[in-house]
């Protein structure tokens, strides 16, 4: 903590051993201003304390001084420069917006509060007057200014009225936009306020009293709560995470269709492969209901040492796998903030054809997204898992029906920045949802072009959650509803080449989100009767999404896939993902398995050469204290 006043006209540093807490407060050290001006006023600091500066009353400027250490005026403090603050002849108080590219300077003088754009942050050499606003109505003697993190509301105290004085302004930390909400008596405590602040995340106001030379410390029932509490729907980063974890839970539907219908569209594209299996590796655990899960997962006939000459047959398992990785943004707008988002997710599935040529399956996916809101600390975590059903069904030789049938559960970790502090909130979701899709393909030569539309169709509930403190938020359960539809269509063509197929593709499609409109109902944990609602939810409604890709076999047992694809809003954002995957099937007796035996973990690779059994055995001990690896290398023969 710092005081500073015109009678020692030095910068007292104060430690507190529990942080906004003045009753924990020891004196440290001071440092002296008068050299500069002998009626100093008021002290700040930027962001990391490594700038303070100091307005004095006596020549009307502000002097920046560097720190070799932050926030200690016992380090290195050395004079930078000095800029007049003519504008007020009698100047009181100091403060900057958080990133420094504004000042405010109020005084007796004019009672009204001066505000100064700064070309460079936290350099006063770069200041320039912009505006005035007078606060004359409610105080004649003003000498304290203090403004919320986002400068939607500013606060005002002096010697008149002896009370604070609350303003909104509609623009943060423009004072042309402010107005006079009410006031509170601070006459109790001080005769002659001459100070005030908040603490970092606004629940706690501390008032400087040059009556009895004091330090007072009031606690908030909420954020900035003198008056009234801050609206968090009028917050654009509250409003934007509202607003992401909505998204979120109708894209978590979209990317999980993603895979499945790309796995449908793959089993199309290579229909005449005898195998058509993606993975050649065997699960074996020393758990026996882990290992009889496994084999239900992962049937014998998918293994390695399936012949490539076998003819496809109905009844027979395969199994495969996509991976993905995704980033995008969405910009703000005048009610939220921007949205940086990236996410990854990997999905594995079964399925296996009928005897009338239909295919269905199993898939589980699993993704990670991060999304960062703002310039500050807001951020979502998500960890979603999800379990789909798939089938695909053919209505003639070319027409196909797809559809699928899910369930996901996902956890978000939720990190809301308020000030230079951040709150945090931990959130659980679950959803079902479907996904309908009719294609055609028509033939010609080697291009094929197959028109479809789609339907997906979800509901979410989100639970209900309370960030951490007393004085922050509550939001109620919420639940969504996804109505998304699709029209569009691919072109893909097939080139036989020397050691394999290569078979590139084109997808464009046009979705539109008509999902019914979603609404968060937030309040404060220490006041539920006043309730904040925020209405009409909704993702962008028109949307473009083009995808390049190819698949590319080998005569040699290997797979390779690949493709981009960009998802563009009409209204503003939008999302880059990148899929590949590479597969490989072996056309030899080539066997491979990855085992859990206990506490130690084995990979074994075996070949038969001329009636001989070539194993090469590797484990690693996952719990030993004391590294212990093992390589093993068998031949064995029957005779």
């Amino acid at each position: 903590m710092f005081v500073i006043g015109h009678n020692g006209d030095d910068v007292n540093e104060y430690k507190l051993t529990t942080g906004f807490d003045i009753s924990t407060a020891t004196f440290v050290d001071s440092f002296d201003t008068e050299s500069e001006d002998d009626d100093s006023r008021d002290v700040k600091f930027n962001q990391n304390g490594t700038k303070m500066f100091v307005l004095g009353k006596q020549n009307d400027r502000v002097c920046e001084y560097t720190l070799s250490i932050g926030f200690d005026v016992s380090s290195t403090v050395t004079l930078v420069d000095c800029a007049s603050v003519s504008e007020e002849s009698k100047p009181d108080e100091l403060e900057f917006n958080p990133d420094g590219t504004k000042m405010f300077v109020m005084g007796e003088s004019g009672d009204d509060v001066n505000e100064y754009k700064l070309s460079t942050g936290f350099d006063v050499s770069t200041a320039t007057f912009v505006d005035s606003f007078s606060v004359n109505s409610e105080e004649t003697v003003p000498t304290g200014l203090a403004f919320t993190y986002d400068g939607t509301k500013m606060f005002v105290v002096g010697w008149t009225g002896e009370d604070v004085n609350e303003y909104k302004l509609s623009t943060g930390f423009d004072v042309s936009t402010a107005t006079f909400v009410d006031s509170f008596s601070i006459t109790d405590q001080d005769d002659e306020p001459s100070s005030l602040t908040f603490s970092s995340d606004g629940s706690k106001m501390f008032l400087l009293g040059r009556e009895n030379n004091k330090v007072y410390e009031y606690s908030l029932t909420c954020y900035y709560g003198v008056i009234n509490c801050m609206d968090p729907t009028s917050d654009k980063d509250d409003v934007a995470s509202v607003e992401a974890q909505t998204e979120s839970a109708k894209q978590l539907i979209q990317h999980t269709t993603y895979p499945v219908l790309n796995r449908m569209e793959w089993l199309r594209r290579n229909s005449n492969n005898s195998n058509l299996t993606n993975q050649n590796i065997k699960f074996h655990f020393a758990d026996e209901i882990l290992t009889s899960l496994s084999n239900l997962i992962i049937p014998a006939s998918s293994s390695s040492n399936n012949s490539s000459s076998a003819e496809p047959q109905s009844g027979n398992w395969s199994y495969w796998s996509e991976g993905a990785v995704s980033i995008g943004k969405i910009r703000d707008t005048l009610t939220s903030s921007e949205k940086n988002i990236s996410a990854t997710a990997i999905t594995i599935g079964v399925d296996k054809r009928t005897d009338n040529n239909r295919m269905f399956g199993l898939a589980l996916r699993f993704g990670i997204d991060d999304i960062d809101i703002g310039i500050s600390k807001n951020s979502l975590d998500i960890d979603a898992v999800s379990l789909t059903l798939y089938e695909t069904r053919p209505q003639g030789e070319d027409i196909f029906i797809d559809s699928l049938l899910g369930i996901g559960s996902f956890k978000t970790d939720i990190v809301n920045a308020v000030g230079s502090s951040s709150t945090k909130g931990k959130r659980d979701g679950k959803q079902i949802f479907s996904s309908f899709k009719i294609r055609e393909t028509f033939k010609k030569n080697k291009l094929n072009f197959t028109p479809n539309i789609k339907l997906d169709l979800g509901f979410t509930s989100l639970s209900d959650y309370s960030e951490n403190g007393s004085t922050n938020l509550k939001f109620d359960r919420q639940n969504i509803g996804t109505i998304i539809t699709y029209i569009g269509g691919t072109l893909d063509s097939s080139s036989n080449l020397r050691n394999g197929t290569f078979k590139p593709y084109f997808e464009y499609d046009y979705f539109a989100d008509i999902s019914p409109s979603s609404e968060q109902k937030i309040s404060y944990i220490s006041d539920t009767s006043s309730t904040y609602t925020l209405t009409n939810i909704n993702s962008s409604t028109h949307n473009f999404m083009s995808k390049l890709g190819f698949d590319f076999i080998t005569d040699s047992g290997w797979d390779f896939t690949s493709s981009y694809q960009r998802t563009q809003n009409k209204e503003y954002g939008y999302n880059d993902a990148f899929n590949f995957g590479v597969n490989y099937i072996s056309r030899k007796n080539i066997e491979y398995a990855i085992f859990l035996d206990n506490n130690k973990a084995l990979i074994d690779y075996k070949r038969k050469i001329n009636g001989f059994d070539i194993t090469f055995e590797s484990n690693y001990s996952l719990k030993s204290v004391i590294s212990d690896y093992d390589a093993r290398l068998k031949v064995s023969s029957k005779f």
